[in-house]
């Protein structure tokens, strides 16, 4: 008899455990926000979207290019397991070894991990994708509001529905989940010594020949410098075209006739290879621009003496003025005038790779995606907590916390986990990333001050399967050996017109006309549309 009552007794005590306890996530390994907390109101807009997304704490793992080892332990990425209610785990994967790792896990399917993040090219995705590796977007807009309403419903506010045909299959379907303003106005381009300038009097150059003339008159003052420096090898080959409307060893679309032509057999790049040559012949860039290192060319450019031109990353503004603030005080690097007054524009819509693995777990895996690509998960992602991780300024954009004033988005994934690369869809506009110094705003003030500044963005193709059989067919083979015509027109004697009319016979043997055609015949249904 004591037994029977024991046992009613324990019956008793867990009915009404389950009947009267209000946290369903007692038993998760991390709590569950409540409805208050994930008020939109509280952390931003996350569309239809109902939160949380999981309730079982279901382990969703995903793989990212990332050094950083600890982003699990974080504080956003915490947050986002009590946000959304799935145990996300993120594999850190060191860019060396990422793709090759991608590729085991696809040769090894049953361990595929259920967000897979890259190492593919789109086709492949769209292949395994139509084999059943990975789940059609395309057919659950109704349970992904924020993927649709950002490049559907709201096309004509955002004009982003155009810009992802590119990663649609030819049968309509999608596969990735794109990445959608990350992108800042101006991010790269000509960065020169204006304290050396300045000293100097040499005037701030406003067309080609005037950078010469500039160049030159450096090369008078101080004979053992390079004045122009390079670390990219035949990527220079790219970033000097963009000043001719090109676009180095790729494929560039011709406004003025509405076709798509080869950067490197367009009349124009002839044009960009004898500006090179003449920089090169009057030891005006070093002699060993296709071979620098980083180290060599950081070394160069942060003398007093060695080189005072070159093309980068605007972060280097700051990034080399705190380098040399103790040996070289005066040291002013800034951003310069484009050689032509136009500078490309970043898309606002960017190719990702990121898949979701056909498996049991692809809608928890899918919806957490469309979180972090809302608002609110734009604002976690890479601002964090308020209060916690950043504290709005009084600029309005994020200032955070216990990081000595840095935005380096190294320093905050190392600290909270934040600008995890692989996991963010998506910036919020106010975060550090936007939050500019001095001179890196005077960067996007000299363009955006311009009623014609950027190059217009190319259209968005879309391409057959025999189309895109043509081009990887035909392109790798024609980038490799434009890349080996262009260094050689510059280092070495074959140079001139003989010289570019065998290489437009070349390439035409490696089949230029035919991967023009690919282009064409994609843009002439890009125009019906």
């Amino acid at each position: 008899m004591k037994k029977t009552i024991c046992l009613l007794s324990m019956m008793l005590i867990v009915f009404t455990c389950f009947s009267g306890c209000g946290n369903p996530s007692f038993n998760l390994p991390f709590e569950i926000a409540s409805k208050e907390e994930l008020s939109p109101e509280k952390i931003g807009y996350y569309s239809t979207l109902k939160l949380p997304i999981d309730k079982k704490g279901t382990e969703i793992k995903i793989t990212c290019d990332t050094m950083v080892t600890t982003n699990n332990e974080s504080v956003v990425i915490n947050e986002l397991r009590r946000r959304t209610g799935v145990n996300l785990q993120i594999e850190a994967i060191p860019r060396s070894s990422f793709n090759e790792k991608m590729k085991i896990y696809l040769a090894a399917k049953d361990q595929m991990p259920d967000i897979f993040n890259g190492g593919i090219t789109l086709d492949e995705v769209a292949e395994y994708g139509s084999q059943g590796a990975f789940v059609a977007l395309s057919d659950h807009y109704d349970d992904l509001p924020n993927l649709k309403e950002i490049f559907f419903d709201k096309s004509d506010e955002y004009k982003t529905t155009g810009k992802i045909r590119n990663l649609l299959t030819g049968d309509g379907k999608l596969y990735v989940f794109p990445t959608y303003s990350v992108n800042r106005d101006v991010n790269h381009g000509m960065l020169y010594r204006k304290d050396i300038f300045d000293k100097h009097g040499i005037k701030m150059w406003t067309n080609r020949e005037e950078f010469l003339n500039a160049l030159r008159q450096l090369k008078t003052l101080y004979p053992n410098s390079t004045p122009f420096v390079s670390k990219t090898g035949t990527v220079i080959f790219r970033d000097f075209s963009y000043n001719w409307g090109l676009n180095g060893f790729d494929m560039y679309y011709n406004e003025e006739d509405g076709k798509w032509k080869l950067s490197s057999t367009d009349e124009k790049f002839k044009e960009v290879l004898d500006f090179i040559k003449i920089m090169y012949d009057e030891k005006l860039i070093d002699p060993e621009f296709i071979t620098a290192t980083q180290a060599a060319w950081t070394s160069k450019i942060t003398q007093n003496d060695k080189a005072f031109v070159t093309w980068d990353w605007i972060g280097r503004l700051e990034q080399f003025k705190e380098q040399t603030k103790d040996m070289l005080p005066e040291y002013d690097l800034r951003y310069a005038e484009p050689l032509n007054g136009k500078v490309i524009s970043l898309p606002l819509v960017s190719a990702s790779g990121t898949a979701i693995t056909n498996n049991k777990n692809s809608k928890i895996a899918m919806q957490l995606m469309d979180y972090i690509l809302s608002e609110s998960g734009a604002r976690l992602i890479t601002m964090g907590i308020e209060g916690v991780t950043y504290n709005m300024g009084s600029d309005g954009f994020a200032e955070y916390i216990d990081v000595d004033g840095s935005n380096d988005i190294n320093v905050l994934e190392d600290k909270y986990g934040l600008y995890i690369s692989g996991l963010y869809k998506r910036f919020d506009r106010r975060c550090g990333y936007f939050n500019f110094s001095e001179r890196e705003q005077e960067a996007q003030d000299i363009m955006l001050s311009k009623e014609d500044g950027f190059w217009p963005e190319d259209p968005v193709l879309s391409f057959t399967d025999e189309e895109k059989e043509i081009i990887t067919e035909k392109f790798a083979k024609i980038k490799t050996a434009g890349e080996e015509f262009a260094t050689k027109y510059i280092l070495s004697d074959k140079t001139g017109d003989k010289a570019w009319s065998e290489w437009l016979k070349k390439a035409e043997t490696l089949g230029t006309k035919e991967l023009e055609a690919a282009y064409n015949s994609a843009q002439e249904r890009y125009n019906k549309l």
